[in-house]
């Protein structure tokens, strides 16, 4: 994984960091080597121990204030204290000038000074989700992703089993293509996969016999997205009439992606199949069951009331002798 550079906040599109350089090209090119970020603390007061020094730091209205609170030798030995460990980078918030001091010992070590116009805060909030996607776990697989009534289903299956035309149908029916043969992956927290195409193929689908098609172009703007959750994965396998496939739904199948579980659907393949009325019940199938609806669970507790009522009712006329 390639970690991000203090030149990559910087460059975010939009600014929303609302960053500027203080100590010019120095240090951008610096790598942040974890999600995490920090203010100094304690180590402007001379205690070490435990300071995380391969954090992102941030320095605050409090420790501006305390620096320009001390006199120039205290200050000088509380800056040396602090750039005596290999930062990444320096950030002050609030769009306060730090001390001279400050900006010449980082120039020295090479280290970036950025600042930023956003309340100490508020730039933790925005910091977060850049620094979380920037270190997400990431995978990249040979499938299709479609967004059919809100529901991400990942299509799995060998080359050339139909994937691409299941999600054209798909798309013909009003729903919508995320990526077609390569899907990137990426976890957000524990159990969230967000799933898009590649930025050059993003939106084309290949079709054999065919070639590549332009999705946007041929159904508008509808019939595709950016990127989308991954909530089921649909396993397209070619028919066995020797193997037993689920036919109740009762013991679902699940499968693990980046160390997150998704259910898993195995659809076999054959001749007269409408795969993609499947699919649009899958869908429909998983929105149910989020909803607290279980088809298959309930219709085994129908059954088994009904035996047991049966089995009461053969239990009481074999008792009685009239």
């Amino acid at each position: 994984m390639t970690k991000p550079r203090v030149r990559d906040l910087l460059e975010r599109k939009g600014d929303p960091l609302q960053l500027e350089a203080l100590t010019g090209d120095v240090g951008l090119d610096r790598e942040i080597p974890t999600s995490e970020a920090s203010s100094p603390g304690l180590v402007l007061a001379g205690y070490t121990k435990r300071f995380a020094a391969h954090r992102l730091h941030i320095l605050g209205e409090t420790e501006v204030t305390y620096l320009a609170s001390l006199d120039a030798t205290a200050r000088r030995r509380a800056l040396e204290t602090l750039f005596q460990f290999d930062l990444p980078c320096i950030v002050i918030s609030k769009g306060q000038d730090p001390p001279a001091d400050l900006l010449e010992l980082a120039r020295a070590k090479g280290v970036a000074v950025i600042r930023t116009r956003l309340k100490t805060a508020e730039f933790y909030r925005r910091l977060k989700p850049f620094l979380d996607e920037a270190f997400a776990p990431a995978t990249t697989v040979h499938a299709s992703l479609a967004d059919v009534f809100g529901v991400g289903l990942l299509f799995f299956g060998r080359s050339g089993i139909g994937k691409s035309e299941c999600v054209l149908d798909l798309v013909e029916r009003g729903h919508r293509l995320v990526a077609d043969d390569v899907v990137h992956i990426t976890r957000r927290g524990n159990d969230v996969l967000i799933g898009r195409g590649h930025e050059l193929s993003q939106h084309y689908m290949e079709i054999r016999g065919v070639g590549l098609i332009d999705i946007r172009a041929l159904f508008g703007i509808r019939a595709v997205r950016q990127q989308k959750r991954i909530e089921v994965v649909v396993q397209l396998e070619d028919w066995e009439a020797t193997r037993e496939y689920d036919r109740t739904g009762i013991d679902g199948q699940t499968t693990q992606v980046l160390e997150v579980t998704l259910p898993l659907v195995t659809v076999p393949l054959n001749p007269g199949k409408n795969l993609t009325v499947v699919c649009e019940v899958v869908a429909m199938n998983h929105l149910l069951r989020y909803s607290g609806v279980d088809s298959a669970r309930l219709f085994n507790d129908r059954l088994l009331k009904r035996l047991a009522e049966r089995r009461q009712l053969q239990e009481y006329l074999e008792e009685d002798n009239e």
